[in-house]
């Protein structure tokens, strides 16, 4: 048996400025909308442009700003430019860390935040 992870699921407030986010800072786009009124949620699925990666937004009706507590660390999305893609991210407001690495004297990721506060690493592609 071979296992893939299908895809990653978040909860957001403001579908509109997720679905946003996610468009203008990685170039994602949606795949697909599932939308489930009786259920009172929403689902976007969003995806690279080589699909190799989903996002799962989840939309909860009439729910306020989500706890993210200490248990999410982060997702991360590999970038083929780390140097410009940070640059990037800086020049379009979003907030940013420092370009940082775990090896002494090598930068290798960053992280940005969504609007709903989640943390992503961007590291450098292999």
């Amino acid at each position: 048996m071979n296992y893939k992870i299908a895809h990653m699921m978040i909860r957001v407030e403001d579908p509109e400025k997720s679905l946003d986010f996610y468009e203008k800072a990685f170039g994602m786009h949606l795949t697909r909308k599932k939308e489930k009124p009786e259920g009172k949620f929403d689902l976007y699925y969003l995806s690279d442009p080589d699909e190799t990666i989903e996002l799962e937004l989840t939309h909860n009706y009439g729910h306020g700003p989500y706890e993210l507590g200490d248990g999410y660390g982060h997702m991360a999305i590999a970038v083929d430019d780390l140097e410009g893609s940070w640059q990037k991210h800086k020049d379009m407001g979003y907030e940013v860390t420092n370009l940082s690495g775990l090896d002494k004297g090598v930068k290798s990721y960053y992280f940005i935040k969504d609007p709903d506060g989640y943390k992503i690493e961007v590291i450098r592609a292999k």
